[in-house]
């Protein structure tokens, strides 16, 4: 059956929304917020910017000739929640009060819930959200890193991995709870994830240092070394944290994260970006050091699933670069798996997508407590 869905995916300056019926799209646009607009939240819980999105996003739907009544479901991004499973939450009581009051931290991502229950409300549709950065569905010994005080978290591309995880189970015939993959999500951050029958049991963090080095993330450190930098008096705790994840990684090295530039610097040496600060063949040893940890990390999760893999499946913006793309398949090829490839992240897709699943399989929808 086929539904009409709103999807919302807010950011700090901006709003992704698409507007489906059925399967077509009745538009899919990018809302921009002028500097004056902004300026009175400047400081202040990204949430308070609610009223002026759900107002911006009521006007562009009417721009549109929608009719809010005709609305089945309205789904936005998850935002920074305790950690859930994978899979489409209805939005409730608890779960709007921890997005508001930013418990988990403060973040755009926490605007999707909030807005897309605030818009249902008015539309007399159900609200969703789906697979947030928080989702965690580790196995116990994954939670353990060798420290006590400090376990091994989830946080990653939940969102687009799991859409071309689906995508892929799709093609190879099998739901995707009977497949096993390793999903490579690389752009400015790198997550990978050993995803068995449906849960995804074992991946990085993402977002604060583990895994290999990405365009502005410095990855997993000699943990020693690091200590000792962050107790030398050279640099604040805000300045460390910059380095781990800003300004690390490749940006650390050559002075921009833009893989773009870099890559054309290496191709042709010229330099299109002029932040770049480093030789040409530095520049190629950077990027392939990135790559051979890419690899690495293939291999570790690997070992998680056993071997046992349906299929190794890249995505992110980085599978754009051809040589990237390239390299990473062909070190992954001792894995003896087909390689499929989804170049970018479509949240749009990927949000409308499990909409979709969730309205189609309403036992499937989960409850956040």
């Amino acid at each position: 059956m086929s539904y009409n869905i709103l999807v919302i995916n807010p950011g700090s300056t901006s709003d992704d929304i698409g507007y489906y019926r059925g399967p077509a799209a009745v538009f899919e646009d990018k809302i921009d917020y002028t500097a004056k607009e902004l300026a009175p939240f400047e400081g202040k819980n990204v949430t308070e910017m609610a009223p002026l999105k759900e107002k911006m996003i009521l006007s562009y739907l009417a721009g549109h000739n929608v009719d809010l009544k005709e609305i089945n479901v309205v789904i936005g991004r998850g935002g920074l929640l305790k950690p859930i499973e994978g899979g489409a939450y209805r939005i409730n009581d608890l779960m709007l009060k921890d997005l508001k009051e930013g418990a988990r931290g403060i973040h755009a991502s926490n605007l999707g819930g909030i807005l897309a229950h605030a818009i249902a409300q008015k539309a007399g549709c159900v609200s969703f959200i789906s697979d947030a950065v928080v989702v965690d569905e580790l196995q116990p010994l994954a939670r353990y890193s060798g420290m006590p005080q400090l376990p091994r978290i989830s946080i990653f591309h939940a969102l687009n991995q799991r859409r071309v995880a689906f995508h892929t189970a799709q093609k190879l015939g099998k739901a995707y709870e009977k497949c096993n993959f390793i999903v490579l999500h690389a752009g400015g951050g790198i997550s990978i994830g050993a995803h068995k029958q449906g849960r995804v049991v074992d991946v990085n963090n993402a977002l604060n240092g583990e895994g290999p080095l990405t365009p502005q993330r410095s990855g997993t450190l000699p943990a020693q070394a690091l200590a000792d930098m962050c107790f030398s008096g050279k640099y604040t705790p805000a300045q460390i944290s910059l380095k781990i994840k800003g300004k690390g990684g490749v940006y650390a090295y050559a002075g921009t994260h833009n893989l773009k530039a870099l890559s054309h610097f290496i191709d042709t040496g010229e330099k299109t970006d002029d932040a770049i600060a480093c030789a040409r063949h530095q520049a190629k040893d950077i990027r392939d050091a990135m790559i051979y940890q890419i690899s690495k990390y293939l291999g570790y999760f690997a070992a998680v699933l056993q071997g046992e893999i349906d299929a190794v499946i890249l995505t992110g913006g980085l599978m754009g670069n051809e040589y990237i793309r390239e390299q990473v398949k062909q070190k992954a090829a001792w894995l003896k798996a087909p390689v499929y490839v989804y170049p970018g992240s479509d949240e749009k897709a990927a949000l409308r997508e499990a909409a979709q699943r969730a309205l189609d399989n309403p036992s499937t929808i989960k409850e956040y407590k």
